[in-house]
C-alpha cells in the first residue's frame, strides 16, 4: 500500500521529536530513546566485568540509542540479584566500567549505571549468600517465589546507604554519565517504600515519609560523594499493584503516595534530576515486563529457582500441569490488560504534571514496551514523558533507533512480540531474542540455527581473538618447526 503524503509528514514530525536532544539539569542526551536496564549473565562469577558485556553494551550504542541504562549493578555481593552480573562493590571494578563507558561513548551515547540491591528479591544470589536470608524492610518472604528475608537493623541500613554512595562515587570515577537508583519492581528500595511490603514499626516504617527515609538517605549520601553536578535519577513504581496476582496481599503504594515520594526526593533542588516510571511491586509482574508468559520455556528454565524460594516448587508444579498452567496464564493476561505498548504512560503523565509544579527542570522517562514512532512521539507530545526507555524491542532489533528514523517501526514479522522468552531464558542462557518466528529460514532447523547465531553474537569478538582461519600462510607457518639457532 502506498504511503500518503500526510503519513510521510506525520512520520517526519514524529521522528523530529524522537531525535530531538533531551536536556536534563546536568546531562544532555542526543535523542529521546534510552536502552532500559537489561543484560544477561555475561560476567565473571566474582562480580568482575566480562568481555561479552562490553560487546553487549556496544551493540545498542552502535544501534543509535541516546543513552544506555545499565542492568542492575549490585552495590554489594549481599545485594546480588543474579550471579555473573558485574558489580560496583569495590574500587577494583572501576577499570572495567571505565572500559564500558569508553566503548559506548564512541557512538555519542551516554551511559547511566543503575545502582541496585536485591533485598529479599534475590533470584540467584550465588554461593556467597547460600546461608543468608535477603536483607529487607521485613522478615516476611516474598509472595511470588517465597524468597526468605530478614528485617535490617538500623546499623545494616546505614551500611547499605553507604554502599550506594560509594557505588555512585565509583561510577563517576569511571567516567560514566550518571547513576540511577532501582526503586521499582520489588527490589530493596521498593521493599522500604511500599506499604504493601514494609511492616516496620521504627522510623523506617509506617507513614509514607518514614518509608521514604531509606532512599532519601541514599540520595543525600550520593550527593555527598559525587557533588551537585553528577546526574542522578530514580526508577520508581507509579503504583505497586502488590495484590494483582494474589488478592489477599496488601495493595501497596497508590499514585498519590508516589507523587508525595517523588516531591520528597527532589530534596529542595539538591536531590534527583529525573524519574524513570514503572509499575508492579515484584519481578516478574503482569505489568512488568508487560507481555505473555511462555509456559513451555517457563517449565524448562524455571527449575533453577527450585533451590531458592519456598514457593518455587509449588510454582513449578503449577507451570507443569495443563489446567493450572492455563489458569495461571489467564490470570496473568487478565491482570496485564490489553495495553502493552505504553502501559505506564498515563501514570507517567500524572507524575510528570505533579513534579513539574515543583520543579520544571525535572525530566520523566517512561518504560513499557515502546517500539513504534507514533506511540513514542505521542507519549512525548502529550506530556506523558520526556523520553522512553526500551528493553525487549531493542533485544529484538538492536538497530530500532535507525528503523524509527525511517519508518513507523519494525516491518511485519520483525517487531518484538512481547513473548517474554528472553526473560525466562536469562535464568540459564545468554540473553537474546528467542522468538523463532522472527528469524529467517525455510525449515525449523534453519530458523533455529539463525536464532542461536544471533543470540551468541554477544560473544563476538571473543576475549582473545585467534588467527584468521582464512590466512592459510599464517596457519601453515604456525605448524612448521622454528628455525635453527644461528
Amino acid at each position: 500500500m502506498p504511503v500518503s503524503s500526510d503519513d510521510t509528514f506525520l512520520h517526519e514530525d514524529n521522528a523530529a521529536l524522537i531525535f530531538e536532544p533531551l536536556k536534563f539539569r546536568r546531562l544532555e542526551v542526543k535523542n529521546r530513546l534510552f536502552r532500559s536496564n537489561l543484560s544477561g549473565m555475561f560476567d565473571d562469577y566474582n562480580g568482575h566485568g566480562g568481555n561479552a558485556r562490553l560487546n553487549w553494551e556496544e551493540k545498542f550504542a552502535r544501534g543509535g540509542v541516546g543513552c544506555i541504562i545499565s542492568s542492575y549493578t549490585p552495590v554489594a555481593v549481599r545485594g546480588r540479584i543474579l550471579t555473573r552480573y558485574a558489580m560496583i562493590d569495590d574500587d577494583d571494578k572501576i577499570p572495567f566500567w571505565r572500559a564500558v563507558g569508553e566503548r559506548v561513548h564512541k557512538y555519542d551515547c551516554k551511559f547511566i549505571m543503575q545502582l541496585s540491591h536485591s533485598g529479599r528479591q534475590q533470584d540467584l544470589g550465588g554461593v556467597e549468600n547460600l546461608h543468608k536470608k535477603g536483607l529487607s524492610s521485613t522478615d516476611k518472604k516474598d509472595y511470588f517465589h517465597g524468597l526468605l528475608a530478614q528485617a535490617m537493623t538500623v546499623g545494616e541500613i546505614q551500611e547499605v546507604v553507604e554502599q550506594f554512595a560509594q557505588g555512585a562515587r565509583r561510577a563517576r570515577e569511571a567516567g560514566l554519565d550518571g547513576v540511577e537508583l532501582h526503586g521499582a519492581n520489588g527490589y530493596l528500595i521498593t521493599q522500604f517504600l511500599s506499604s504493601g511490603i514494609n511492616d516496620r514499626k521504627d522510623d523506617y516504617g509506617g507513614s509514607w515519609e518514614n518509608r521514604s527515609r531509606f532512599v532519601l538517605e541514599i540520595v543525600r549520601a550520593i550527593r555527598r560523594e559525587v557533588g551537585p553536578d553528577f546526574h542522578l535519577q530514580m526508577k520508581i513504581n507509579a503504583v505497586d499493584h502488590n495484590d494483582w496476582l494474589y488478592p489477599w496481599q496488601k495493595k501497596g503504594n497508590t499514585l498519590e503516595e508516589t507523587k508525595k515520594i517523588c516531591r520528597l526526593l527532589l530534596d529542595g533542588g539538591k536531590g534527583v534530576d529525573a524519574f524513570h516510571i514503572s509499575s508492579g511491586s515484584t519481578f516478574p509482574h503482569p505489568r512488568n515486563p508487560p507481555g505473555d508468559l511462555p509456559l513451555l520455556d517457563l517449565v524448562r528454565w524455571y527449575d533453577g529457582m527450585l533451590s531458592q524460594g519456598t514457593w518455587a516448587r509449588f510454582n513449578y508444579w503449577i507451570f507443569n500441569h495443563g489446567l493450572t498452567a492455563r489458569l495461571f496464564l489467564a490470570l496473568w493476561r487478565w491482570r496485564r490488560g490489553k495495553i502493552i505498548e505504553g502501559i505506564n504512560a498515563a501514570y507517567s503523565k500524572a507524575l510528570r504534571e505533579d513534579i513539574r509544579k515543583v520543579d520544571e527542570s525535572i525530566k520523566v522517562l517512561c518504560t513499557g514496551g515502546f517500539q513504534h514512532a507514533s506511540k513514542i512521539a505521542g507519549a512525548i507530545r502529550d506530556g506523558s514523558c520526556d523520553g522512553v526507555t526500551i528493553g525487549r524491542p531493542l533485544i529484538a532489533n538492536n538497530d530500532l533507533p535507525q528503523i524509527l528514523r525511517e519508518a513507523e517501526g519494525p516491518t511485519a514479522g520483525k517487531a518484538c512480540t512481547y513473548c517474554n522468552k528472553c526473560l525466562i531464558h536469562d535464568l540459564e542462557n545468554p540473553l537474546g531474542c528467542y522468538e523463532l518466528s522472527r528469524y529467517e529460514g525455510g525449515s525449523f532447523d534453519e530458523k533455529w540455527n539463525n536464532m542461536i547465531e544471533e543470540v551468541m553474537s554477544v560473544f563476538d569478538p571473543p576475549t582473545f581473538p585467534g588467527a584468521p582461519t582464512s590466512n592459510v600462510a599464517a596457519a601453515n607457518a604456525a605448524t612448521q618447526d622454528p628455525p635453527a639457532a644461528q
